[in-house]
């Protein structure tokens, strides 16, 4: 049976790329502007998700609204200048993008991270043209658990939930794609806690294993 799947979703961080270590240095050259220590790599994983402001609250846990504020914009401006200095695509992404598209596949982006610095980390590691759009949390209203962002994305592109899936690492990712009504698959190899993906109907271990499902084996018709 062919399937019916022509769209596909993907989270950005922790399932397209590994952007852990220069969310890290972000971090930190943000902390030590308000003389604090700096913290690891496994620390800053457990910050991220909910889109930069949330991460500077969590990093700056004592900090008022102000410092929140300046905390923000010094974060921000670091990340866009080292938005790819050590991030790369995890092992198979870019192959496995490819084939998607060469058999027909659509795919977007729908990330958590400002549209700005989406787009100019994809850009930089080569993998931007690949998409047919690509969203961030500034991009529209509501952004991930909220369904609202995926849905967004199927109406601009023609397709109805059963013709779409949500690929993530996160719970963010599974709620969204849940609540939207789309079969969602987790990425065990990301930054969310497995717990986090309980609510996903397929985990895989790796990106290329995508290649492996039967919802993804066919080459779909050229669509009119």
């Amino acid at each position: 049976m062919m399937s019916t799947i022509k769209l596909i979703i993907f989270d950005l961080d922790g399932t397209l790329i590994d952007s852990l270590d220069d969310l890290t240095q972000a971090v930190n050259n943000m902390r030590s502007a308000f003389g604090l220590d700096p913290i690891d790599r496994n620390a800053v994983r457990g910050m991220v998700g909910q889109g930069a402001r949330n991460l500077v609250e969590r990093a700056l846990p004592k900090a008022g609204q102000a410092e929140v504020e300046q905390g923000l914009s010094l974060f921000l401006a670091y990340n866009e200048e080292h938005v790819a200095d050590r991030t790369v695509p995890y092992p198979g992404v870019r192959e496995t993008l490819e084939l998607l598209s060469s058999r027909g596949f659509t795919s977007v982006v729908v990330s958590n991270k400002n549209q700005l610095l989406c787009r100019k980390v994809l850009e930089q590691l080569h993998l931007d043209g690949i998409f047919k759009g690509i969203y961030g949390a500034d991009s529209l209203p509501a952004r991930k658990p909220s369904p609202e962002p995926l849905r967004h994305v199927m109406r601009v592109c023609g397709y109805s939930a059963d013709e779409t899936i949500m690929v993530g690492d996160s719970i963010n990712d599974v709620a969204a794609g849940v609540a939207a009504g789309v079969l969602t698959i987790g990425c065990n190899y990301g930054y969310g806690e497995p717990t986090e993906l309980d609510g996903a109907a397929i985990r895989i271990r790796e990106f290329a294993e995508l290649l492996a499902l039967p919802l993804f084996a066919a080459e779909l018709p050229v669509r009119d």
